[in-house]
């Protein structure tokens, strides 16, 4: 199994999913989705497994920047459309396993399913 890491470059928490995974010898790809994107399809697969309001990240400045009216009434139509638009929105990392993706770094979590 060959694992994706998504997730932005400079992001500190990525940072540390990345050294966490290279410590134990986990091979990955990184896409980050801050320079190349991630498609609108993909995000509503993530939505459908995971729900659009565990991948949408409202505690990060991009979101808090949007004006009232984009940040009220979110679906995952319109949760879906401001990620895909903003990648910066992603909660992140999303590391997908092929069979099952993990939202943000918990090296607890990540051990155990990793080791399934």
């Amino acid at each position: 199994m060959r694992a994706t890491l998504y997730g932005i470059r400079n992001c500190d928490t990525v940072k540390k999913a990345r050294a966490w995974l290279d410590g134990r010898g986990v091979a990955y790809v990184f896409h980050d989705y801050k320079m190349v994107g991630v498609d609108e399809a993909r995000l509503h697969g993530w939505a459908a497994e995971l729900g659009w309001g565990t991948l949408l990240n409202r505690a990060g400045t991009t979101f808090r920047k949007l004006p009232e009216a984009d940040r009220q009434d979110l679906d995952e139509d319109k949760a879906v459309a401001l990620m895909v638009a903003q990648p910066s929105m992603i909660k992140r990392p999303v590391l997908d396993l092929g069979d099952r993706r993990l939202v943000g770094f918990k090296e607890t979590e990540w051990a155990e399913e990793l080791a399934t």
